[in-house]
């Protein structure tokens, strides 16, 4: 049961962001980046073990340093939306400077 409502609060989250994306682009990206997202991963971790503070300190360290590899994937969205690629394109090159930078990420910090 609490794995469904887990999924369900995350996917709520996700559409009502592409709702508002429909008539506020800016809003919902500001939404979608913001540490909503990680605020939920901690509280589902410190849910399932509670008083396990090293966990959330290396949660919250990885996911410090992982917004490099996010702004990466965002950078190179914006520049191939405005040589104006498909979004499939834009997605596979996004993608893969993402995962190189990700790869870097974890070599960096150990893992």
């Amino acid at each position: 049961m609490r794995f469904l409502i887990k999924l369900l609060i995350s996917v709520v989250i996700i559409i009502l962001c592409t709702q508002i994306g429909r008539r506020l682009p800016t809003l919902a990206g500001l939404i979608a980046v913001m540490p909503l997202t990680g605020a939920i991963v901690l509280i589902w971790l410190y849910v399932d073990n509670p008083s396990k503070y090293t966990l959330l300190t290396q949660y919250t360290r990885a996911a410090l340093w992982g917004i490099l590899p996010s702004i990466l994937f965002f950078l190179t969205a914006f520049f191939c939306f405005q040589k104006q690629l498909a979004l499939s394109i834009t997605l596979c090159i996004s993608f893969t400077v993402w995962i190189v930078a990700a790869v870097f990420h974890q070599l960096l910090l150990g893992k």
